[in-house]
């Protein structure tokens, strides 16, 4: 019986990894022209760490979570909570007084796999720490669209305000109210939850708790004179920047640590799994897990669901693989000597191939084309006592003689020039 891999958890094959390749490096690129730098955390954290981050009474910690409890240990739901046990334990803020990490890689959630979520997934994450601006909260969101832009897809930015410590106690006096007089209309989950959090009840997925909050008290009528100007200058940010956004007043993400700016990027092409991107502000949270006094911002954006968006929104092919040169070698001695002309070009930085199972000149040249080589040098024995080895042009197919005569190291230089121009070795201005 084959063994296959686990419900939840799926291979990422070759093609499908040229892809991620492809946001990656986009996403690498806009990360570092906005200051960040990368990160990189563990899989497995202590549970507490997310429990006292995420919070208790979350559907993440609650249900999801691959926790090993005779030990104590999580594998991460989220980078959010890594990232910031790493920059406290490590003394990040001492270095300087604004950090910009960004972390890329794997979360695991044990929930129902569907299109674009999965029980491992991964993340782009970004976090700014150390800076109060709204402008910060709008430049961050930019680096988002802007990334977005860049792979051809076409999202809505929806933002929102969480309010903070000063106002958010108001606000949910009077959503309790309002959903204790609903109670017997609510979900499981949402009445279970009323009491602990009742913010939960107002992105529910359910239908009847969708349609029961439309008329719900709005966190933005209740947003004290601070939350109000910081929400009003990230709105301004925004409007300075040109990225348009709406405003969502049920928004309030699935993590307790959000406070003030919240954001979500939406397609509709992805069925429920509406969200490739989602943030916001949680001062308070590094406190909280035992570092400085320090606000910060990020988001998160998930891979899978990026790369099913560019399917389904850009008419961007996957990029193939693509090699330098095969050699072609046809018996033993050729072989010998072709093995290390191919090392020496791999030396120079170029994607060299051969084969060594001695199979037909026709049988290697269609494996040459198979790996998308530019170019094919056949060598046989003939080629060998000759000094004379045949050069082919995949693409045109136009064939010329190289020559043998020098030493392995200046072939190889000598193919450099000829495949990558950039490279060519001149003396005296004219080309060996």
């Amino acid at each position: 019986m084959k063994i296959k891999a686990i419900n939840g958890f799926k291979d990422i094959l070759p093609e499908a990894a040229l892809r991620w390749q492809q946001i990656e490096q986009k996403a690498r690129d806009i990360f570092e022209r906005f200051g960040m730098c990368e990160i990189r955390m563990p899989i497995l954290e202590k549970t507490e760490l997310f429990s006292r981050s995420i919070g208790e009474a979350t559907d993440i910690v609650e249900k999801e979570m691959y926790s090993f409890s005779d030990k104590g240990i999580t594998m991460r739901p989220e980078a959010t909570a890594s990232l910031l046990r790493a920059f406290i334990e490590h003394g990040l803020h001492v270095q300087q007084p604004v950090q910009r990490l960004y972390t890329i890689g794997p979360m695991f959630r044990h929930e129902r796999p569907q299109k674009g979520r999965l029980r491992q997934f991964h993340q782009m994450d970004v976090e700014i720490i150390g800076a109060t601006e709204p402008q910060v909260d709008a430049e961050l969101m930019a680096m988002g669209q802007m990334l977005l832009n860049d792979l051809g897809l076409t999202v809505s930015l929806e933002i929102n305000s969480l309010g903070c410590p000063a106002c958010r106690p108001d606000f949910r006096v009077k959503l309790i109210t309002y959903l204790e007089a609903r109670k017997e209309s609510l979900c499981e989950d949402c009445r279970r939850r009323l009491a602990t959090n009742p913010l939960r009840a107002l992105d529910c997925k359910s239908r009847g708790c969708k349609a029961l909050v439309q008329d719900a008290p709005s966190i933005l009528d209740s947003l004290c004179n601070d939350c109000n100007t910081h929400f009003a200058g990230v709105e301004h940010s925004l409007n300075l920047l040109g990225v348009t956004y709406s405003k969502n007043r049920f928004m309030v993400r699935g993590l307790d640590y959000y406070t003030r700016t919240t954001f979500e990027f939406i397609t509709d092409d992805l069925g429920a799994q509406s969200a490739v991107g989602a943030g916001g502000r949680y001062d308070g949270l590094i406190e909280q897990l035992g570092g400085p006094p320090l606000p910060g911002i990020g988001f998160a954006m998930g891979m899978e669901r990026l790369a099913l968006l560019m399917d389904q929104q850009t008419d961007s092919t996957i990029p193939k693989s693509s090699t330098d040169i095969f050699i072609a070698a046809l018996g033993d001695e050729a072989t010998e000597y072709s093995s290390m002309l191919t090392h020496k070009l791999r030396t120079l930085e170029l994607k060299a191939a051969m084969d060594y199972s001695g199979r037909s000149l026709k049988a290697q040249m269609k494996q040459a084309g198979r790996i998308n080589s530019r170019f094919a040098l056949i060598i046989g024995e003939n080629e060998l006592v000759e000094k004379q080895a045949v050069l082919r042009n995949m693409q045109t197919q136009e064939q010329v003689t190289f020559s043998l005569n020098e030493i392995i190291d200046e072939q190889a230089e000598r193919l450099r020039s000829i495949i990558k121009p950039e490279f060519r070795i001149t003396e005296d201005n004219v080309i060996i």
